[in-house]
């Protein structure tokens, strides 16, 4: 039964892999937005914690999840003579990676995490059930990432700790990578560790020379990381100069998070958000059985003396100190939590599991912000059929089309989905209006609304609007409201839908109600292309 259900599950996790749904920014502009432009040459805006004077993030851990995979792409489309391979297979591609590597790594570590064999196998199906696996945990996020390290840190641990007769010197110094790489990756990643690593003190007295692979290996890995990082940033300087001025990413990265005022600008959140809100969110009825566990028994129980729990919960407070707390940033508990759950056989527990991660998979995985990749990767076809349609000729061969597109309510749309642009005479502009007022919105479109007779020597410009369906202050400009004698100065053209997009951030609870709400974002649910025009233009 274990097994049939197990491959149930991977069926599904597949599924939710090849969905384009978008949870978090990050998830492109801290991994594919940078290898893409910079290997591809496909368009891209790095982010500010690239570009800033002192960049928090590192290149070293996502050069083998992202860079080699592009390259090796790039290098088949050579050789097959054929040009460079469309932004969808690169998508793809990278969601592909980003499955096998939770498949193989978080599986097989969560298998061995368990002592008892008995065990193993239902708690490996209980973490393959969960949306966060399903959904978190293949896109590219650096706290998947995070996740893989934490917990093959903690199989490692135990493997030398258990290893009472032998040096583990290669233990030793895999450890020492993952000690690094996961540093490198998120500061957050010593939380996860520090206290499970405790445990390696008496191995180290009695075995000196696993202390000696450890902290050798581990100078020799932060040296190279921190040589990979100088030369990404700074690609014109010598090595003697990069070893006297080197680019060190995580003590930017702590600086910066240490100042209050910084992470202000993300967001503030109260102390209690990681265990009272985000964990709940992430977990579910399982945490609730947890919490109930710890209430209804007069001693800790057993489940709470592992090293997962222990893991688990000692860097859930740590990250509670900071005030920004953000569901992704508790990632890595999941699979250490939910090893530690037994099964329950309850009928109602096992009901509450299935329908919460079904509902949050398929809000998670499928609708949350799902228009934005297919309607970026549409957008040069969008572009070219609306301008040679509504031209009164055909365009020549030497006629240029230029398009700027204002994305609105929506996160922003990343760039490198627009790919190389096999039409040199189109250019398309992105502009990210995220959420400003609607007639602010308006004033920007206007602003940029050509005449309605462009001369024959001028390019052909196009102003296009990307919005969710949901936004009902669009309803006074579009075409059917035109027809019904609603006079505005702007007219919408609705040229291209993707239904599957739901808009948590247009959720009006205080001014609609909860009900008219939930109505409107969930029956008006999708993500629409508009061509805008003045009013009276053919």
């Amino acid at each position: 039964m274990w097994r049939r259900t197990y491959l149930l599950l991977l069926v599904i996790r597949v599924y939710f892999a090849l969905s384009p749904s978008y949870i978090h920014p990050d998830e492109h502009f801290q991994g594919p937005e940078v290898f893409a432009g910079r290997v591809l040459s496909y368009p891209s805006k790095l982010p500010w914690e690239f570009t800033a004077d002192k960049p928090i993030r590192s290149v070293f851990p996502l050069w083998p999840t992202y860079d080699v995979p592009i390259n090796l792409l790039r290098w088949f489309y050579a050789e097959t003579g054929a040009p460079t391979p469309p932004p969808y297979f690169i998508y793809y591609l990278l969601r592909g990676v980003m499955f096998l590597l939770s498949f193989v790594l978080e599986d097989w570590a969560v298998y061995e995490l368990v002592p008892s064999a008995r065990q193993r196998r239902a708690t490996v199906v209980l973490a393959a059930s969960s949306y966060v696996t399903w959904t978190y945990q293949t896109h590219t996020f650096s706290n998947s990432l995070e996740t893989l390290f934490v917990a093959w840190g903690l199989v490692l641990i135990r493997r030398i700790v258990e290893n009472k007769y032998h040096s583990s010197v290669f233990s030793c110094a895999v450890l020492a990578f993952i000690a690094i790489a996961g540093l490198f990756n998120r500061i957050t990643f010593p939380a996860f560790l520090a206290l499970p690593g405790l445990q390696l003190l008496p191995h180290f007295w009695r075995k000196p020379i696993s202390l000696l692979s450890f902290a050798g290996f581990g100078v020799l890995f932060f040296g190279i990381a921190v040589l990979v990082d100088t030369a990404f940033y700074r690609p014109s300087i010598f090595l003697w100069d990069a070893l006297r001025t080197p680019v060190i990413t995580p003590i930017n990265n702590l600086l910066y998070n240490s100042d209050r005022s910084n992470l202000a600008l993300h967001g503030l959140h109260p102390h209690y958000q990681h265990f009272l809100v985000n964990l709940p969110q992430l977990l579910g009825p399982s945490y609730i059985m947890m919490a109930i566990s710890l209430w209804s028994l007069p001693a800790i129980p057993t489940w709470m003396k592992n090293t997962r729990a222990v893991s688990a919960f000692s860097a859930t407070a740590i990250l509670s100190i900071f005030p920004h707390q953000e569901p992704r940033f508790l990632i890595p508990c999941v699979p250490l939590l939910l090893s530690c759950f037994r099964v329950s056989r309850s009928r109602l527990f096992l009901a509450t599991w299935i329908i919460f991660n079904a509902t949050m998979g398929f809000l998670m995985g499928v609708y949350h912000q799902g228009g934005i990749v297919p309607a970026q990767l549409a957008m040069p076809s969008i572009v070219l059929g609306s301008s040679v349609g509504s031209s009164d000729a055909s365009l020549g061969e030497h006629s240029s089309i230029s398009a700027t597109v204002l994305w609105w309510k929506t996160y922003s749309p990343p760039l490198w989905l627009l790919g190389t642009n096999d039409k040199p005479s189109m250019s398309i502009e992105t502009r990210d209006l995220m959420g400003i007022s609607g007639p602010e919105m308006v004033e920007e479109l206007q602003n940029l609304l050509p005449a309605c007779e462009p001369a024959e020597a001028n390019p052909v410009e196009s102003v296009f609007l990307v919005a969710p369906k949901s936004a009902t202050f669009l309803d006074q400009y579009t075409s059917l409201a035109t027809s019904q004698g609603n006079k505005s100065e702007l007219e919408l053209y609705e040229l291209w839908s993707y239904r599957k997009h739901i808009n948590l951030d247009d959720l009006e609870f205080g001014t609609d109600g909860v009900y008219a709400t939930l109505r409107r974002v969930i029956s008006r649910r999708g993500l629409a292309v508009w061509r805008a025009q003045r009013a009276g233009c053919n």
